[in-house]
């Protein structure tokens, strides 16, 4: 399927493609977060007790949607076309976007953002698995930091588009203008030929099994990994929901979300590309360096996330940036090492098994949680006990570089 260090035919076309749709993956996800001070502000009143518990449960119930979907989709996208899967859920979670700014209840919003889930259901576990297909092991940690270059560049554009078009044109037109880009990407994912008939031309396919799907619980590395990915979701993926809403809390104003957008694509950027090559470069020399990456970068940032919550503005900006640089030096190893301890004929339900859990047990509780703590509190208190799952993490990293190697190395030796 591939050589050496080269790409299968078509890799780097379908790289481009998946990362668009990333883009806007996140884009579309982060549009809510930007506006929800404005969400709140329209569908509650300004003493409501509840109002910030509420809102919260809009991150939430996309996340549930999401899980659960990506379940189905999983199982599905290890039998079936995952192009088709691709486009039929980007142009769904699209159009649902477009229909949560038609909301005229709180009810009917509510409904959108499980539809939305619904779309990037079938996108989640689908789109890293044909990267991995179409890179081999020694670049594959790079080329999927290249794919999650999307995650802080597009919250960092949902941020800024929310912001902007909410200020002159409401919250309302911020969900339209994103939609349309994504209902075109997903048109384009039909008619491209799935990597893995490449593969069963020159082998002989194999069907996953039961026994196959309850082995990924007995993969050390991949149930180390995805506890240090659900401690962090849980912190980062709670206090990213309420950052418009902290900024403002703050005594920022609304045009503080562009700066905080700035910051998350220059720092977020700069990080995920660099975790991917130090970690791939350190892979040499270590077999753990995946891991070690991750869980050095999540404990340099932990002590910064800490110190913003503590720091006057403007120079709080400054201890932001370093949390957010070294929170994502993280991205691609982590999603990387997914890929390389799972066999190919599991490889998308274990990426949606992944998604289940980090989400169920992270950022689907966070967001109403830090609602709720800061109803009763303020934001400040709320960010500062959720930000202390960032140090759990690095240790189960740490625990899982031991068994990281042997991992790897036994799902290379199976697929030869």
């Amino acid at each position: 399927m591939e050589t050496k260090d080269r790409p299968a035919p078509g890799g780097r076309t379908a790289l481009a493609l998946l990362l668009a749709i990333n883009l806007f993956n996140f884009i579309d996800r982060y549009v809510l977060a930007s506006v929800e001070p404005e969400i709140r502000a329209h569908f509650f009143a300004a003493d409501d007790p509840h109002a910030h518990a509420l809102t919260g449960s809009l991150g939430t119930a996309f996340l549930m949607s999401y899980m659960v979907s990506s379940l189905i989709f999983g199982w599905l996208a290890d039998r079936f076309s995952r192009w088709a899967i691709i486009g039929l859920g980007v142009i769904l979670w699209s159009a649902a976007t477009a229909a949560t700014g038609l909301a005229t209840t709180f009810a009917f919003l509510f409904a959108m953002r499980l539809f939305v889930g619904v779309g990037e259901g079938g996108y989640g576990p689908a789109a890293p698995t044909i990267i991995a297909d179409c890179f081999p092991l020694s670049i594959r940690g790079r080329v999927m930091s290249y794919f999650y270059v999307a995650i802080p560049v597009g919250s960092a554009i949902g941020y800024a588009i929310g912001g902007y078009v909410a200020a002159h044109w409401g919250w309302q037109t911020a969900f339209f203008v994103v939609a349309p880009p994504g209902i075109l990407l997903g048109l384009a994912c039909f008619g491209r030929r799935d990597p893995r008939l490449q593969m069963q031309r020159s082998q002989s396919p194999r069907r996953a099994t039961l026994h196959d799907y309850i082995g990924l619980a007995r993969i050390r590395s991949y149930v180390l990994n995805t506890a240090a990915m659900t401690a962090l979701t849980f912190a980062i993926g709670g206090m990213s929901f309420w950052i418009p809403g902290y900024l403002q809390f703050r005594g920022l104003p609304p045009t503080s979300r562009i700066i905080f957008g700035a910051i998350l694509v220059i720092g977020g950027l700069m990080a995920t590309l660099s975790g991917g090559l130090v970690g791939d470069y350190f892979r040499k020399r270590s077999a753990g360096s995946y891991f070690l990456v991750s869980g050095i970068g999540v404990m340099i940032a932990f002590p910064f996330s800490v110190l913003m919550l503590f720091t006057p503005f403007p120079a709080a900006w400054i201890m932001m940036f370093l949390a957010i640089f070294f929170l994502f030096f993280n991205t691609g190893p982590s999603n990387t090492a997914l890929a390389n301890v799972t066999q190919p004929a599991v490889r998308s339900t274990a990426f949606a098994v992944n998604i289940l859990i980090i989400h169920l047990l992270g950022d689907a509780a966070a967001p109403p949680l830090i609602g709720a703590v800061a109803d009763r509190t303020n934001l400040n208190v709320a960010f500062l006990v959720v930000s202390a799952m960032m140090f759990v993490a690095g240790l189960f990293w740490f625990w899982g570089a031991k068994y990281l190697g042997r991992d790897t190395a036994a799902i290379e030796s199976a697929s030869a």
